[in-house]
């Protein structure tokens, strides 16, 4: 049995999840959000626990046991509470702020770089040099934030570039001077 698939989801106050067939929907405080699980996947609410179940032990049905589970627990955490990603901007004249649900970006470019955020994700510059991507999707805020660090990928001599928060740039030593 999967360790994690058989463990129950619970179900906080103020979420309603609703089963129909494979379609899993769940409505909080933060937003709704749907998903069709495979169709081999048993999903079953009772009372405020949820649980995933398989019809039995082939490969496949094994592998999707724990991944049905964790996708559903991370719905019901994101409409809960929102999933948010910090990043950093780190160089001389780099800066970023939000124009309407536009994050406009001066990333040392001859052109300013500008991201539209998608549906549900809400992006905040608390500073000219911090990004804060938001939002219950837990998927769209990690997607949307690694496409945010891909436009300047921090780099190892001076350290500039948009990097993770919580992320250890390795730094290495520039080239050693001809007898200096």
């Amino acid at each position: 049995m999967s360790r994690i698939g058989r463990m129950p989801i619970a179900i906080p106050a103020g979420v309603d999840v609703t089963i129909d067939g494979s379609t899993v929907t769940v409505k909080g405080p933060k937003g709704t959000l749907t998903r069709t699980v495979h169709s081999n996947m048993v999903v079953e609410k009772d009372g405020a626990t949820i649980t995933v179940s398989r019809p039995n032990d082939d490969k496949m049905n094994r592998s999707l046991h724990g991944l049905t589970r964790t996708l559903i627990a991370n719905m019901v955490t994101g409409v809960n509470e929102s999933y948010k990603k910090e990043l950093d901007v780190n160089g001389v004249g780099y800066r970023v702020q939000v124009q309407g649900k536009d994050l406009v970006m001066n990333l040392g470019f001859s052109h300013q770089v500008i991201m539209t955020a998608p549906e549900g994700i809400t992006v905040e510059c608390p500073t000219p040099n911090k990004i804060i991507v938001s939002g219950p999707d837990k998927q769209k805020v990690g997607q949307f934030a690694a496409e945010v660090r891909e436009k300047r990928p921090p780099e190892p001599y001076k350290g500039k570039g948009i990097k993770y928060v919580d992320e250890h740039i390795r730094r290495k030593e520039g080239k050693a001077g001809k007898g200096k």
